[in-house]
C-alpha cells in the first residue's frame, strides 16, 4: 500500500482547523504553562507577560504544521482531540476555577 503524497487539497479545511481549533489550543497550552510556571493573579508581572506573549508563537507553529494532515477532516479531529485534552488537563488542574 503506498501513502498518498501531501498536496494543496483541502486546504481551506486544513487552515480554518488550525485558525480555530490551533487559537483554542494555543490558548489552552497558555493556561497550562501559566498554571506550570505559577502566575497566580499577577499578570503583569514576568511570568503573566511569558504565559501572554507565548500564545502567539504557539498558535503560529500549529497553524503551520496544520497543513501536515492528509486532509481538513483529519485536521480538525486531531486537534479537536489534541485541544479536548488539554482543556481537560486545565479542568482537572483547577486553572479555570
Amino acid at each position: 500500500m503506498t501513502a498518498r503524497p501531501l498536496s494543496s487539497r483541502n486546504w481551506f479545511g486544513k487552515a480554518s482547523a488550525g485558525v480555530v481549533l490551533g487559537f483554542a489550543l494555543a490558548l489552552g497550552l497558555s493556561g497550562l504553562i501559566a498554571w506550570a510556571i505559577g502566575v497566580g493573579d499577577t499578570y503583569f508581572s514576568t511570568r503573566g507577560q511569558l504565559t501572554m506573549w507565548a500564545m502567539a508563537p504557539i498558535w503560529c507553529t500549529i497553524l503551520s504544521f496544520v497543513f501536515l494532515f492528509r486532509s481538513g477532516v483529519r485536521a480538525w479531529a486531531g486537534l479537536g482531540v489534541a485541544t479536548l485534552v488539554v482543556w481537560l488537563l486545565l479542568f482537572a488542574t483547577g486553572s479555570l476555577a
